[in-house]
Order: structure tokens, then C-alpha cells, then sequence
């Protein structure tokens, strides 16, 4: 028994369009885009009446595949938590980026909260977390050559 991969990582949203605009800056690409439900699908995820948009992005080279979706029923009626780095449990998307000041610079043009400015991380990495739509945490990374 081995595990291979990590097959893709799936974040629910309430504004589809916003968290798709906000991946397609910094670079991914949307690879597919689906509705799905019924039945299968109840029993899938363990819910009733689940109908669901969901919104693939991946990278130019194929290697990661991230999943938006957004639950049209039953619906989540909450408001995201706005979590810091540290909150216990899943925290955050680190990607590998190339021209980190230019993405950073994007994102704040478009009013993304950064935690901070760009860091060096000793000779290996230039790094920042930012935080998307509905609370989306992403760490961008840019090796040191």
C-alpha cells in the first residue's frame, strides 16, 4: 500500500467568480468546469440535495489541479472565518511562483491583504502570505537562484 499523490485540494466558496479571478492572477489556468448532483453525489459527501458549481484550475504544466466549489444546496448560510497563519488545522496553499513583486503587486492593485512584505527567507526563498476571497490563505514562494 502507497499513497502516489496528492490528487487536488478543493476549496468551497460562496462567490465562484471571485475566488476564480483571484487563482487566475496569480497564474492558474482553468482547466474545466462543471455542475454536478444528484444521488451519487448525496451519497458521495454525505449531504442531501447537494447541487454544486465547481470551477478545476490548474497549472500551465499540468502538475497541480485545485478545485473551486461553490454549494448552490444545501448551502453554507456562515460567513468565512478570517483565521491567522497559525489557527490550528488547515491553514494554507503554498505555491512556487516566479516574479514574486509582480504577483504581490497585482494582488494588492486589486485590494488582497498582505500579512506582509515580502520576506527572505535565508538564502533559499522570497516569501508572503496573502489572503483572498472568503478568508483563502496562499503562502507564494520564490526560490532564490
Amino acid at each position: 500500500m502507497k499513497v502516489n499523490r496528492i490528487d487536488h485540494v478543493s476549496i468551497n466558496v460562496n462567490n465562484l467568480s471571485e475566488a476564480k479571478a483571484f487563482f487566475l492572477d496569480i497564474g492558474l489556468e482553468v482547466k474545466a468546469e462543471w455542475e454536478l448532483e444528484g444521488d451519487q453525489l448525496d451519497r458521495i459527501v454525505g449531504l442531501k440535495n447537494v447541487r454544486t458549481r465547481c470551477v478545476g484550475l490548474g497549472m500551465p504544466d499540468g502538475h497541480t489541479w485545485l478545485e473551486l466549489v461553490k454549494y448552490y444546496t444545501p448551502a453554507d448560510e456562515s460567513h468565512p472565518q478570517l483565521h491567522s497563519p497559525n489557527t490550528l488545522g488547515i491553514r494554507h496553499i503554498c505555491f512556487a511562483v516566479e516574479d514574486l513583486e509582480a504577483i504581490i503587486a497585482i494582488l494588492k492593485e486589486k485590494g488582497i491583504e498582505t500579512f506582509s512584505e515580502i520576506e527572505q527567507y535565508e538564502d533559499s526563498y522570497r516569501l508572503c502570505y496573502v489572503r483572498g476571497p472568503e478568508g483563502i490563505i496562499l503562502e507564494l514562494a520564490e526560490k532564490i537562484v
